[in-house]
């Protein structure tokens, strides 16, 4: 049975009913399993708990009408809890009626800012980002995120502020440690370690399938947090010892808080709202494409802007708190056995009754098991791997991860992901800049050239093949005429008096208006000193342009249709 109603989504529009017992166990497996993650993530960002419940309904609902990705699961995530709490927390009390207010326009301009990207069919923007950059950006916000939870983890009192000074304030305070605290925490922490190192292969070694031993693993998290909550509720650690717990959850779903942020408030978090769009875009569709790779199938970058988009904005008006797509809620909707985003709409509805009637269950969850979450949670996202391959394959893409951590861990989010564009931007302008450059000759018995200094190839005394591997544009020129009068100052020396200069384009896709006049300018010259200047391989969109130009009618020389034509015919005597 299929049904067909153009003013549903497309996965909607021909759902088949074989998939429903699938997306239905996953919506509750992944609505029991995300509680705990909710409430960390939003005590993260500086909220109350509450709220990491509320943006897991009528947002997960919006993108699932909207977004393209068949899997991704979307709400609090803790990249965009921590951009949240580092943006707020120098502007207002985290918790105060007015941090709340910030956190929600917050989540109305980036998710504004998302949605105007999706409409105008801007998705090409999520690839402006390096991936060495955005590795480095989520590394160091992990870190930045571990060292702000190890306060709750040993109940030392850590108020917000940068890295140096969360710091100062954990050793200043380690010797007064609360030792109830410090003892539930590192044992949530050490099982949970435990539990994603060692788990999987004992159970697999027990017997149990290798998918099974993974739903396992997934469910772990919830049930350190639930042993956690039975321990302080057993032994009234609390009351009795002043073990830090979530406290009241207040229940009930808020209404629609419909708003217009004030003009300060724009003008204050509009660049802290673009660079969230920006990494929340980014992340969000690299995720989705992840996943729709494994399960081959396609996403669309537009409609997953308009899908988080659209999450973010009905986050202001009902949670207040700005979501993503997150890698782990994503990979437990996954491992659950979604097939459609119905799985997440379940999950948004299962968490309706969790709200309406749960909620007060978990007053008595233990901070520092929460922050054990996170901490785990948090340290997975620190990606060395990259860094590892950067360095080995390219140091400069390695310097701009390096650089983009240190900028976070040392000046912040904002100025961390800007020093992480600024660094990969200018390796491209130098590179570019910088062209490479080769001598060619003809390898004996072929029609293959390739450069003088790799291989044994053939010559023409006299005559200069030369290779530019790069765009022509004002940026490189200087460098361009610069190691061409040098080769030719070398061939000049090293034999008979050159006549002439074969410049292979074979590599070159553009040229602008600035590299025409200068090479009608050095084909004056070189045609002064009794040199021809040829062209070879030009590409058709290049040709024809240089059709249209100043240097085309006066070249000196020809215009070949391979590099070999050219050798040919000079050569001859």
């Amino acid at each position: 049975m299929r049904i067909s109603l153009r003013w549903l989504p497309r996965w909607a529009s021909h759902y088949s009913k074989d998939k429903f017992s699938a997306d239905l166990s996953a919506g509750l497996i992944v609505a029991v399993l995300v509680i705990p993650q909710s409430l960390a993530y939003a005590l993260l960002a500086g909220l109350p708990p509450q709220f990491g419940l509320y943006v897991s309904i009528f947002p997960v609902i919006a993108y699932a009408l909207l977004g393209s990705s068949m899997v991704q699961a979307v709400g609090p995530v803790a990249i965009t809890a921590i951009m949240t709490y580092s943006v707020l927390s120098p502007l207002a009390v985290p918790g105060s009626p007015e941090y709340l207010s910030l956190a929600a326009a917050l989540s109305l301009l980036s998710g504004a800012v998302m949605l105007a990207c999706g409409l105008l069919r801007f998705g090409f923007l999520s690839q402006l980002l390096s991936r060495p950059v955005i590795s480095g950006f989520v590394s160091g916000s992990a870190v930045l995120i571990v060292i702000s939870q190890l306060g709750r983890l040993l109940g030392v009192p850590v108020a917000g502020g940068n890295t140096w000074q969360m710091v100062t304030a954990l050793f200043d305070g380690l010797a007064q440690s609360h030792l109830p605290t410090l003892a539930v925490g590192l044992g949530a922490l050490l099982l949970l370690v435990l539990s994603k190192a060692r788990l999987g292969a004992l159970l697999v070694h027990a017997g149990m399938s290798a998918v099974r031993a993974v739903v396992v693993i997934r469910v772990m998290p919830l049930v350190v947090v639930l042993a956690g909550t039975l321990t302080v509720i057993g032994l009234e650690l609390d009351s009795r010892f002043g073990v830090a717990v979530v406290g009241n959850v207040v229940e009930g779903l808020p209404g629609f808080d419909f708003f217009l942020p004030t003009f300060a408030s724009i003008k204050t978090l509009l660049l802290p709202a673009l660079i969230m769009a920006l990494i929340g875009m980014v992340q969000g569709i690299a995720v989705a494409q992840a996943l729709a790779i494994k399960r081959r199938e396609r996403v669309d970058a537009n409609a997953e802007l308009l899908g988080l988009g659209a999450a973010n904005v009905v986050a202001a008006f009902h949670g207040g708190m700005p979501v993503g797509g997150g890698l782990t809620r994503s990979a437990v909707n996954v491992a659950a056995g979604a097939q459609t985003p119905l799985a997440s709409i379940v999950t948004a509805l299962t968490m309706i009754a969790v709200v309406l009637g749960l909620a007060h269950w978990l007053e008595r969850l233990p901070l520092a098991v929460l922050a054990a979450s996170i901490i785990m949670a948090a340290w997975t996202m620190v990606d060395l791997k990259t860094l590892r391959q950067a360095w080995a394959y390219d140091r400069a893409d390695a310097f701009a991860y390096l650089g983009t951590v240190l900028g976070v861990l040392v000046f912040g989010l904002e100025i961390g992901i800007v020093a992480g564009i600024v660094l990969s931007t200018g390796t491209v302008l130098y590179r570019s800049s910088q062209p490479h450059m080769a001598v060619m000759g003809r390898i004996a018995g072929s029609e293959h050239f390739r450069n003088v200094e790799r291989y044994e190839v053939e010559t023409i005394p006299g005559v200069l093949f030369l290779r530019v591997d790069e765009k022509l544009f004002f940026g490189n020129l200087a460098a361009v005429e610069a190691r061409l009068l040098h080769e030719l100052e070398n061939l000049q020396r090293e034999s008979a008096p050159v006549t002439d200069l074969v410049l292979v384009m074979s590599a070159v896709n553009r040229m602008d208006s600035t590299a025409v006049d200068v090479f009608a300018e050095l084909n004056e010259d070189l045609q002064d000193r009794g040199i021809r200047m040829h062209l070879a391989e030009v590409k058709g969109p290049v040709q024809d342009r240089l059709k249209r130009s100043a240097l085309w009618p006066v070249l000196s020389g020809e215009v070949f249709l391979s590099t070999n034509e050219a050798f040919e015919k000079l050569r001859q005597p």
